[in-house]
């Protein structure tokens, strides 16, 4: 059986923990990502021949570990799909970041440009053309004094490219680990987390939440 952290799952859909630094889907590198690591997981466990359908719904930067919720019909794909569309799918993410954030509760609203052939996104100003909005809403969880860090807990209001890393490096408060946009922690894994997922069954309508942390190891030491 594939070695996978299954957190939910019924015949519509499946709701799995995404380990860092694997992709959510496959991508040049060709190293194994989840939509085929998932796909596998159910070829194995219900024995079924030939090709899986597993719909991709929403995806999570290579780096960041958490919730992603895959759809197993197409009907649910379209469903979930269209939660993403409409912002109904909501995420939670947990990110540790370099210095003390001092307004404990706060918003940031940018403007963003993705440059396609670096990889990169930059905050710019609104008139830029292909600027986007960026918009997200941060709380203080937890400050280490000793290692000057910062837990919180960002709602992402916009899914732009790299947009939480972006924002918060932008801020002022790089998130630790992350090796494009931060200051700290280079050659560690990025402290960033989607820890909370949010959506509306594709077929019983009822709202479902799921939560999932990451360990309380390394840089997530701060979580104890």
């Amino acid at each position: 059986m594939q070695n996978i952290k299954v957190i939910y799952e019924d015949n519509h859909i499946i709701v799995v923990e995404k380990t860092p630094n694997i992709p959510s889907q496959a991508d040049k590198t060709g190293d194994m990502d989840m939509l085929t690591l998932v796909k596998n997981y159910i070829k194995e466990k219900y024995n079924k021949p030939g090709n899986v359908y597993l719909g991709l719904v929403h995806r999570l930067d290579r780096p960041v570990g958490g919730v992603m919720v895959f759809a197993k019909t197409s009907k649910a794909a379209s469903r979930l799909s269209e939660q993403v569309r409409t912002k109904s799918l909501k995420k939670i993410y947990l990110a540790v970041v370099d210095g003390k954030v001092e307004k404990t509760k706060g918003s940031l609203e940018d403007y963003l440009y993705k440059d396609e052939r670096n990889n990169i996104s930059k905050v710019v100003n609104a008139t830029k053309k292909n600027a986007k909005l960026a918009k997200l809403d941060y709380e203080v969880l937890k400050y280490n004094e000793v290692k000057d860090l910062s837990l919180l807990k960002v709602n992402l209001h916009t899914g732009r490219h790299h947009q939480i890393r972006v924002q918060l490096s932008n801020f002022g408060h790089s998130i630790f680990g992350d090796q494009k946009y931060g200051t700290r922690g280079k050659g560690k894994q990025i402290a960033l987390w989607a820890y909370s997922l949010t959506i509306v069954h594709p077929t019983t309508k009822q709202e479902m939440i799921f939560e999932d942390l990451p360990e309380p190891v390394g840089t997530w030491c701060i979580l104890k």
